[in-house]
């Protein structure tokens, strides 16, 4: 039996576009090859199972060999096979018109996955790496005769008799010059490792050696020897394909370790199992957040019937879930999957949707459990909730019922028990509720120490996101306004109708400014003597709220960029009922501006923003001063 042929693909360019143009993405040949020996298995345990297969089904594996000298790769199953005429059906006719459609097609391919997903080219990914491919293969069909099909590249093929006398099908690449490095024991591992480490059946890779026991010597000691054994790379049945209900912790922490083994255990996981309307398993962890966003990022891995195809997941995972750890599974992701594919899929749209209310419910089934122990991760998941708040209205809807507040004496309060606690002393005269916070406790000390006297709150909102996060509460919460605590002067801080007398004469006060403008010299330090508490500091260096709060949001991607590129402005605020202020305007000449100097550049370091040349030298006048 041989017989000769072409290829059906109208085409002499097929070959040389996946030879080089797809040069990038070659190492996927591994992938789509051991993947095809994995459906062939599946498909003869299936068989098996209905009872349309009566033979000996034996070891059901994949088996990945190499041969250094010989330059060839072999990729073993024993699965259905194929028939001479399935060989003509399935290898030699690809699923597309013609050559104009496919190079036109490509043209706007992003990778070699979008090619080969587009245009059924899984097996010929092979020619990515090899100068000659063979299949030798035998049909479960009884009576089946072994054939072999060999190709070099070009449209021309053989197919001839072949030598297999089990079930199943060999592909051996012949591979070229310049993809030898596939030829490394160390390479072929790593791919594996990667694509093929959570397949249905067992992959074989070389041999490994194990000692086992064998005996006692003459002392009734242990003895040893070695034992060479297959080297099966993968686990066939990881956790996501089981029930909840059959696994403990400790599985899913050992999971995670195997994972990530360099990471601190995750705070808690949910197990995503659902069948209509899509198909979808895994398990999704929440780690221990660090603020470096893009550190976190690309931790979920994305596989479709256990294989692995990306672990960029950001159309199928909520953006705000991108930070979570683990696994996705759906049959409903094809294998060769693209960024345009992603994008466009109805399905992706709704499992990104489930994904985002299964969160949802886990937290919020946590916060009503165990309270104590929701508060106590709140530093870690605190981010989680914030950022799903911001980005996904529905997210924002069960997530206002969980998120927390917690203040500078680590109390915790929802956001409407907050509401309540500070409404007696936190409310402006125009009826407007003012929410403090502090951005970073240990700068702005001294401003919260201020607040507190008044017996007002604080909360803290340090995290990179909470800029945008206090913009969506003043949007969403009803006559809320939020104030960073250092925005202005603790008795301006809450609008009231109550005012301090101011101790000063309208000459005098013009005269404190007229000073300290002189001796700070800076055009956008906005001098403002007004009248405060007599115990407040005698000079207070802040920044408008809304100013700061917009740069803060540009820097982190959120404000118009113009905000981050303006100058910094502050306003200086001198306390006209301070002693200070009154020891200055009786101090004459030189001594005056040294004192204004000194009491400014003591609210600039309270702030930390004395520095350099001028630090030395308030430390200097200090020094002299004493």
């Amino acid at each position: 039996m041989q017989e000769k042929g072409t290829i059906s693909i109208h085409t002499e360019n097929i070959f040389p576009i996946i030879k080089k143009f797809l040069y990038s993405d070659n190492e996927i040949f591994l992938r789509e090859l051991v993947s095809n020996a994995v459906d062939a298995s599946q498909k003869i345990k299936r068989l098996a199972s209905l009872g349309e297969y009566k033979g000996e089904l034996g070891d059901v594996r994949v088996e990945v060999s190499f041969d250094e000298k010989k330059k060839t790769i072999k990729i073993s199953d024993r699965g259905i096979g194929m028939t001479a005429e399935e060989i003509k059906k399935y290898i030699n006719q690809i699923a597309f018109s013609g050559a104009t459609e496919f190079v036109e097609k490509f043209k706007d391919a992003k990778d070699a996955n979008e090619i080969i997903g587009k245009f059924g080219l899984g097996f010929y990914s092979a020619f990515m790496v090899a100068d000659l491919v063979e299949i030798d293969t035998l049909s479960y069909q009884e009576g089946a005769e072994p054939a072999k099909w060999t190709c070099d590249g070009s449209t021309s093929f053989e197919i001839s008799k072949g030598k297999r006398k089990e079930r199943g099908t060999d592909i051996i690449l012949h591979i070229n010059k310049e993809s030898e490095e596939f030829l490394e024991r160390f390479k072929l591992q790593q791919i594996l490792d990667k694509y093929a480490k959570f397949l249905p059946i067992p992959i074989v890779f070389g041999t490994k050696t194990r000692q086992v026991e064998d005996g006692e010597d003459k002392d009734g000691k242990k003895k040893y020897k070695s034992v060479e054994e297959d080297n099966i790379i993968n686990t066939t049945a990881p956790i996501w394909t089981k029930s909840p209900s059959d696994l403990t912790d400790e599985d899913y922490l050992n999971f995670y370790k195997e994972l990530y083994p360099m990471s601190e255990d995750p705070l808690f996981w949910i197990h995503l199992n659902v069948d209509y309307p899509f198909n979808l398993t895994g398990v999704l962890y929440f780690p221990k957040v660090k603020n470096d966003f893009d550190f976190q990022r690309n931790k979920i891995k994305l596989f479709s019937r256990q294989v692995f195809i990306t672990d960029e997941v950001k159309d199928i995972v909520p953006e705000f879930l991108m930070l979570l750890h683990g696994v996705i599974d759906s049959p409903d992701i094809p294998l060769n999957v693209s960024r345009s594919f992603l994008q466009a899929d109805g399905n992706v749209k709704k499992i990104n949707s489930y994904i985002t209310k299964k969160v949802a419910d886990k937290l919020g089934e946590l916060y009503k459990k165990d309270r104590k122990a929701y508060e106590e991760k709140w530093n870690d998941i605190g981010l989680f909730v914030k950022y799903g708040m911001i980005s996904e209205e529905k997210f924002y809807e069960k997530g206002k019922d969980f998120a927390l507040f917690k203040n500078t004496k680590d109390e915790y309060a929802t956001i409407e028990e907050y509401k309540e606690k500070i409404k007696d002393m936190q409310t402006d005269k125009d009826g407007n509720l003012v929410i403090l916070y502090a951005s970073d406790v240990s700068k702005q000390d001294a401003f919260i120490t201020s607040a507190n006297k008044r017996n007002y709150d604080v909360v803290v909102l340090d995290s990179p996101i909470d800029s945008h996060f206090v913009n969506q509460l003043e949007q969403k919460l009803d006559k809320v306004t939020m104030k960073r605590v250092d925005a202005d002067v603790a008795d301006k801080l809450i609008n009231k109708e109550e005012s301090i007398a101011n101790v000063l004469t309208e000459e005098q006060t013009k005269q404190v400014k007229e000073i300290f403008d002189k001796a700070i010299n800076n055009a956008n330090m906005q001098v403002e003597v007004t009248s405060l508490n007599p115990e407040e500091l005698p000079v207070t260096i802040t920044m408008d709220e809304f100013m700061r709060r917009f740069k803060d949001m540009a820097q982190t991607g959120g404000g118009p960029n113009f905000y981050g590129a303006m100058p910094d402005s502050y306003k200086v605020a001198i306390n006209a009922n301070h002693k200070v202020i009154d020891k200055i305007l009786k101090a004459s000449g030189e001594e005056q501006s040294r004192l204004a100097k000194q009491s400014f550049d003591l609210a600039m370091l309270a702030q930390g923003m004395l520095t350099g040349k001028e630090l030395t030298a308030f430390v200097q006048r200090s020094v002299e001063m004493i």
